[in-house]
Order: C-alpha cells, then sequence, then structure tokens
C-alpha cells in the first residue's frame, strides 16, 4: 500500500491534470489537450459527442477551436480519490464564461468526471466526461451551482 505522502503527491498530480486540462481548453490548444489523454483516450463531451484516441481528440478538438470562439472555463473540484493504485478519479462542477463576457453561462454548466491513469510517475487521462448540470424540476440547484462558480470567478480563481 502507497504511503500517506506518496498518495497526497498523486492528489496533487491528478488535480494538476485537470488543471493543465482546463488550460488547454481556455488557451485553444487541441495539441496540447489532446496528449494529456492516453492513447486510447476518450472524451464524452456536453452534447454527448464522442471522440476515442488521442488523435480523434486532437482532429476533434481542432475543428472546434479553429471554427469557433469558444468559452473559457472555470471550475471547482469537489473530490479527488484512489480507485487502485494507479487509477484515480476526479469529479468537479464547472462553468464557462463566454467570449468578451464577465459573467458564468448557467445554461452551460457541467458537472466533469475525469479517470487518471499513473504511467510511470506520471498521470493521464483515460476517460473525460462533461455532462450538463440540467437538475431537471430542480431549478434552485441550477442557480446555486451558477453562484457557486460566479463567486469562484470573481475571487479570481479556479479552485482546484
Amino acid at each position: 500500500m502507497a504511503d500517506d505522502n506518496s498518495i497526497l503527491n498523486d492528489e496533487a498530480k491528478v488535480r494538476l491534470l485537470y488543471k493543465k486540462l482546463l488550460d488547454s481548453w481556455n488557451n485553444c490548444n487541441a495539441k496540447d489537450y489532446a496528449g494529456l489523454f492516453t492513447v486510447d483516450g476518450n472524451i464524452i463531451g456536453f452534447d454527448g459527442s464522442q471522440a476515442n484516441g488521442r488523435q480523434e481528440i486532437y482532429s476533434h478538438l481542432s475543428g472546434i477551436f479553429n471554427h469557433h470562439k469558444t468559452a473559457s472555463y472555470i471550475s471547482i473540484v469537489k473530490e479527488v480519490r484512489s480507485l487502485d493504485t494507479i487509477v484515480w478519479a476526479l469529479r468537479a462542477v464547472a462553468g464557462m464564461v463566454p467570449p468578451e463576457k464577465s459573467d458564468i453561462n448557467p445554461a452551460v454548466n457541467a458537472i466533469q468526471t475525469l479517470v487518471a491513469v499513473k504511467t510511470q510517475d506520471d498521470f493521464q487521462i483515460a476517460i473525460f466526461q462533461n455532462t450538463p448540470a440540467s437538475f431537471h424540476g430542480r431549478p434552485e440547484l441550477g442557480e446555486q451551482l451558477t453562484k457557486e462558480l460566479q463567486n469562484a470567478l470573481q475571487n479570481n480563481k479556479m479552485q482546484i
């Protein structure tokens, strides 16, 4: 079993991996984004679209970045936990700030899940899923999430 320092170090590495993922999105850098994944990694986008494998992830995101001005992520990590000595899960909530705007767009708030695997001394993403935070029939939960994300945005820090 890994010692406590090793576990804390691995948790920090998974958090950093997630931060790099969001930074590469925010910088419209498909190469860096795809490079964070295992060769056979998967993404499941907000609209349900999927890309399988590092090359397909790169192609998918290149198309998005080349044809759209994308919104930037603001995120709050809710949980990072070890599923195994080499497999970790991260859960977060995320909002997006549209280009040239200063507030979160509540219509695209999301719950994000990242599964990371340890390779050598580093981590790569095996699966990243971005699920709409619709909260059907519970508008108060959507409002609460938007308020939480807007507060993180106003304090100029993603909570990772």
